[in-house]
């Protein structure tokens, strides 16, 4: 990894920083594959369970680098979206961590992830139409489904910014905590994420996000297709037995 963006492993969680505190952690395109890349560890390394995605230097991500972008770089990684993220999510949980801004494509990157944690100061805005541009990145997309039509509305067209406690009200965001203690609230919260079966956390939340687009006639098939592996899987024997024998289970991710 470079310099812009940097990866810790604590326990069975990947803790994923934007590093460009000078542009306040705009994205450009060397960041994003850096990201891209950062998230394919996620998913590829059986003994890393959930991801925390946060920002250095008091912002979480003020959206594209444009000065980047009129020399010809872009923060899109084909196939995957804006900072490899927007378009196709990891099949592991990501939680943000997010104080002072997320702005545009960087609330974007935040509604990507599956849970948001926030400092009391943190805001979240989509200005685009503020300079003759659209919300691309998934805003317009995700908004409507996670805090109602009305609402996203509002964000969407008068591009002004809400609050971390408006935002958790809206249920935009999860959880609003002492500014400068966002990343640590994800992590206790990540914890108590890996300390479930991870095969049962990648199923559950593949059923969540992927009933939206089934037809009332398909969705329960493909819920057993998805749940049938988990059912039979070693895990789920550890989990019957040490809940018989009283005793932590210890996950093999099989």
């Amino acid at each position: 990894m470079s310099d812009s963006f940097l990866t810790e492993v604590r326990g069975n969680v990947l803790v994923m920083t934007i590093n460009r505190a000078s542009a306040r952690n705009a994205m450009d395109g060397p960041t994003a594959r850096e990201m891209a890349a950062a998230l394919d560890r996620l998913d590829e390394s059986p003994e890393l369970f959930v991801g925390v995605l946060t920002g250095a230097g008091g912002t979480f991500c003020a959206g594209m680098d444009l000065k980047a972008f009129l020399t010809g770089d872009t923060p899109e990684v084909p196939g995957r979206g804006m900072g490899g993220i927007t378009e196709r999510p990891p099949r592991k949980p990501v939680i943000a961590a997010v104080e002072g801004w997320a702005l545009a494509g960087g609330l974007e990157i935040a509604i990507a992830c599956d849970l948001i944690v926030a400092g009391e100061s943190a805001k979240f805005g989509v200005p685009e139409v503020k300079r003759a541009l659209v919300a691309g990145g998934g805003a317009a997309l995700r908004l409507p489904e996670l805090v109602g039509t009305a609402r996203a509305m509002e964000l969407l067209l008068t591009g002004d910014p809400v609050t971390a406690a408006r935002a958790e009200q809206i249920g935009l965001i999860n959880r609003v905590v002492p500014d400068g203690t966002a990343l640590e609230a994800a992590l206790e919260l990540a914890a108590v994420i890996a300390a479930n079966g991870p095969l049962a956390v990648q199923a559950t939340r593949a059923v969540a996000l992927g009933a939206r687009d089934w037809d009332s006639k398909q969705r329960w098939d493909r819920q057993r297709q998805i749940l049938g592996p988990v059912f039979s899987s070693e895990d789920a024997t550890e989990g019957a037995t040490a809940f018989a024998e009283r005793r932590p289970p210890v996950w093999k991710g099989r």
